[in-house]
Order: C-alpha cells, then structure tokens, then sequence
C-alpha cells in the first residue's frame, strides 16, 4: 500500500498504437476466459457475486469459525449466512398453537416488541424454504422422530409441533413425572414424535431445580450412557440429538466405577478437569454407540446454541434487552462458545469417518451455531413468566437469555431439516 506523504509511482508512457494493441488483445484473453468459466459452471459468477465482499477467506481452523466455505457446485452452505428483514412475519401464532409452554411463550407474558418475529435466515447463494407441515406429514408416515437432549430440544419440539399442528393436532400419548419426557402421536399419519430427556447423554445424577438452584454437586458418569435414550434406540426412525449446554455446572466425574477428577472441586484432593474434558468424553460416547448400533436412523446432530447474557449470567443478574439481530462480525469474540463448537464439530467428524461403510449419508450435521448466534434478540429475557415487570418492586426478575420465544428464531432450524431431508 502507498504510505501517507510518499509521491506517487512514476507512470509508464505507452507508444501510441502498440499499447493499444496490447490492451486489446488483453481484454479479448479476459473475456474469452470468463466465458469459457460460465460455459462449464455457470454459477460461478452467481456464488462470488452473492458472496459478502467483507467474507475474509476461509481456510483450516478459519473455515470452522465461519461456518465453512461456498461450494462450487451450485449448492451452498444452509449454515452460514445472515438474517435479513421479512415483513411475512412468523408462521404461527401465541394463539394459534396450545404446545408453547409458559417460558417460551413471550407474546403471552407480556414482550411489548414483536420485531424479532419479521426477520429470516439467508444463507449466502440459496434460500431455505418455509416448513411446509402437509409435505413433512405425507413424507413421513409411520416413522418415529425422537428429539434426544436438554431443555434446548424442548424448546425445538414445541416449534416443531406448532407447524405441524396446522395440519394436524398431535395427541400427547406419554409423559413422565416432571413431563421433561413425552410423547404425542399423529393420528391420520401415524407419525410418533417423543421427546427424551438427557441433558448429558451419560448417566446424570442431578439434584437442580427449574430455576438452577442445586441442593447437590452433579455426579456424571462419562463412560455410561443414559438409558433414556438408548434403551429406546431401535424405536426410532429419525433422530435430532444434542448436548451442551449444562456441562459448565459444578460436577464430579466418574469413570470405571469411581471418581476420576471434577469441575469446580469442593474436595480439593480429587482432580480439577475442565468441563470441555467432560463434553468431549460424553459426545465420543454418545457417537461410539450411534456407530455401533445394528439399528440405523437418520441422526441430525445438532450444533451448540449460545447464550446472550449481558451484564451477568443466569445467577447474577444478566439480561438480554437486544431488539434486532447482529450483523455478521458484531457478536464479539465468544471464544468459550467457539470451542464448544470446535469440540462437537471435530467428535462429529470423527463419528462419520469411523461408521463410513454403513453411514451413506445417515450422520448430519445440524449446525445451527452461527444463525443462532446472531439472534440475541429472540430469547424470553424476563418474559419466561406472565407480566414480570408486575411483581412488587422486591420481587427479583430472572431473565432467561438461552432459550427461545415461540414463535421466534428456533423455527427456522425445522426449516433447515426439512431443507437437508429434501436434499437428499
């Protein structure tokens, strides 16, 4: 680059007739050349021109943060994108759908903004079509979807009912004591959607209410899956899993029958592990049974979903007042988010080159980390209960800043399954 203060380059002087032969012959090359690239691959021009001209290049570790690279085969990344303005606003409705429960139910409690309901994912090169519930009944009659994890994939079944109830109303065939675990069946169809509570994936011993208030260390059992999911296993046709999100919590890990180190120790004899130690060897689990098994549904793992707290966390006081969705490049560093991320993506890897001969295709990826990360607007913030702001004036307000309002921008990770099954 030309530093401030130094004199231009001397310019070349051109004979005249000559060089102007030479500039001719040079654009007849260039243009020759482009069209000979769009006679082969016609969308080239189409994928570079719809390219972010701030995308920095994506290479090794820089495509994983990024959220990989535009193909070139006129396909393109549903992950990796921005969301832009959409006045059709959202698919349904607070009032239109009974399966939104109270902490999602925004609307209802009272959120006095409904600009986080008119925006839409825009991956850069291609579009993700709205869920079309009619396609998504007739296309999967007979099978049994199980949405397997944390309170996350609770948040995710509800959007899901709530499309698919506009077709047609699921009835709740099952629940357990706390109803973290259900089951609903659609009739006309016969389509069964349980929803399977396993926070971990390992065995868990937990001893935490629903606002985060433990009376106990957790106790996690790295090297034994939790039996809610697997011991239902060969039920299931379709499977999204996924896990995260309580591993930062104070735990003792097991491993062979005893304690192996912790997270946060009381006892300071025992070892100090990180939480990623734990997350690492809980997904390897989970993945080396999922390749094992004789029994082989489509499985989507989905990918991390950030928190938005500012100014605290969940215990002190953090809160989440955004009302529109970040540009690409403002969400900040989120170096802690980025290697759970990192972590699932490289065991997820992983899991696919290991079960190769038998996968074709089975094992997706559902990376729903970079579009969720842009929608800091779209969580209940104080509104997970009715008229927060109503309670007397010493009444604590708890904002949640991780899961999200209904309808809101969970929705469109259905949008995406449905993408990604008609794919293929």
């Amino acid at each position: 680059m030309m530093g401030w203060g130094e004199p231009p380059a001397p310019q070349r002087k051109v004979a005249p007739g000559g060089g102007l032969a030479a500039l001719k012959l040079l654009l007849s090359v260039l243009l020759v050349g482009l069209a000979l690239r769009l006679l082969v691959d016609p969308s080239a021009y189409l994928l570079s021109s719809s390219t972010p001209t701030n995308a920095a290049p994506v290479q090794g570790e820089a495509a994983i943060l990024a959220g990989g690279s535009l193909p070139s085969n006129g396909s393109c990344d549903l992950f990796h994108g921005e969301w832009v303005p959409d006045s059709s606003g959202p698919a349904y409705t607070n009032d239109s759908c009974r399966f939104i429960e109270t902490p999602q139910n925004c609307m209802t409690n009272g959120r006095p903004d409904s600009g986080y309901l008119y925006w839409r994912w825009k991956p850069y090169g291609c579009d993700v079509p709205r869920f079309e519930g009619k396609k998504f009944l007739d296309a999967m009659r007979g099978k049994h979807w199980a949405l397997i994890g944390d309170s996350i994939l609770r948040n995710h079944v509800q959007s899901l009912l709530c499309l698919l109830a506009k077709v047609e109303e699921p009835t709740q065939v099952y629940h357990d004591r706390t109803f973290k675990s259900r089951r609903w069946h659609f009739t006309s169809h016969n389509i069964t959607v349980s929803l399977i509570w396993a926070p971990f994936l390992v065995k868990a011993e937990i001893f935490e209410d629903d606002d985060g208030v433990s009376t106990s260390e957790l106790q996690l059992h790295l090297d034994i899956l939790d039996s809610n999911w697997t011991r239902q296993w060969n039920n299931f046709d379709y499977v999204v899993i996924s896990t995260g999100q309580w591993f930062p919590k104070t735990a003792v890990y097991w491993e062979n029958g005893a304690v192996t180190g912790c997270h946060y120790c009381q006892n300071k004899s025992v070892a100090e592990l990180t939480f990623e130690y734990a997350f690492r060897k809980s997904l390897r689990k989970a993945f080396q049974f999922i390749a094992s098994s004789p029994h082989k549904p489509v499985v989507f793992y989905r990918t991390w979903s950030p928190s938005h707290f500012e100014n605290g966390e969940w215990s002190s006081g953090g809160t989440c007042k955004r009302t529109v969705p970040f540009k690409p490049g403002e969400a900040g560093d989120r170096e802690s988010d980025k290697k759970m991320w990192r972590i699932e993506r490289e065991e997820f890897a992983k899991a696919v080159a290991n079960d190769m001969p038998n996968n074709a295709g089975r094992l997706k990826l559902l990376d729903t980390f970079e579009l969720s990360l842009l929608r800091p607007d779209g969580h209940s913030g104080p509104y997970r209960t009715y008229h927060p702001f109503k309670k007397a004036m010493t009444g604590k307000v708890q904002n949640d800043c991780l899961h999200w309002c209904l309808p809101g921008p969970i929705d469109v990770w259905n949008d995406i399954i449905m993408k990604m099954l008609a794919m293929n």
